[in-house]
């Protein structure tokens, strides 16, 4: 059975069919999330750090998957409404209250999920959060998602059935504590991030940590401006990367709607 799905162009508002991406319930759904990526001038002008795009990936309900399929390794399929990226949700824990990036091949060294995913063609990088992955691709052109997502899908879904580890033991036994990674990076928006962003009226806060995935709030006059991807992404993140080399997922929670877009 297909299954139609409704991918907005960001610019034309076009809306594009999406077929069924396997023939084994490894992708039964295809909705839109916004990623923007931005190549301008980084904000901050610290050392160059690991370029790492900022994943922001929605809440899961409890109700996502039929709760008679527990049996099953069942798999949902977002891809962003930019194109470049692609959420996977499962109904199996892949990296338990943790999260971490993949940025490249050579990272995904010792982790079977990771290198799984590598050995497809197209793929850039890997984040897995919990029982989510967020696959980036290298082709930022094309805009259809089905061959590429039922590539992952059937690796995701062989990788799991076959059992065993996901993610490389020295990954797992190198993690610092909550508490650790917390003053890590309320250090780095203390010394280095907000004084970045006073100049702008702005006010980054850390509003919750999970392991090692953090949530963000922007204040002031980043929230809103339309350059507030870009500080999150390349001048934010580094800066958070070079403090806590270890943080997985960093999302923002902002309300960028409410915000009065002061600078353009």
């Amino acid at each position: 059975m297909n299954i139609i799905t409704k991918i907005k162009n960001i610019f034309s508002e076009e809306v594009v069919d999406v077929e069924k991406l396997s023939q084994d319930d490894v992708v039964d759904d295809i909705k839109n999330i916004t990623s923007e990526v931005d190549e301008s001038n980084k904000p901050f002008s610290e050392p160059e750090p690991v370029i790492r795009q900022v994943i922001r990936v929605p809440a899961l309900s409890d109700d996502i998957f039929p709760p008679n399929d527990e049996n099953k390794v069942l798999i949902k399929a977002q891809p962003s409404g930019s194109s470049d990226q692609c959420l996977f949700m499962l109904n199996r824990p892949l990296f338990l209250d943790h999260s971490w990036w993949f940025p490249n091949f050579e990272s995904a060294e010792n982790s079977p999920l990771a290198e799984r995913l590598f050995s497809l063609d197209d793929v850039a990088s890997v984040l897995v959060n919990e029982s989510t992955i967020t696959v980036t691709r290298k082709d930022k052109n094309t805009y259809d998602w089905k061959p590429l997502a039922s590539d992952v899908g059937i690796a995701l879904r062989e990788l799991l059935i076959e059992g065993g580890e996901l993610i490389s033991k020295k990954i797992i036994s190198e993690m610092p504590s909550q508490d650790e990674i917390q003053e890590g990076i309320q250090k780095a928006i203390n010394e280095e991030v907000n004084p970045g962003v006073a100049g702008h009226g702005g006010l980054i806060t850390l509003e919750k940590i999970k392991g090692n995935t953090i949530t963000i709030k922007m204040g002031g006059g980043c929230q809103g401006c339309s350059s507030a991807d870009l500080t999150l992404k390349e001048g934010i993140h580094g800066s958070f990367r070079k403090f806590v080399p270890q943080i997985g997922a960093i999302f923002d929670e902002t309300d960028h709607a409410a915000g009065l877009n002061p600078y353009f």
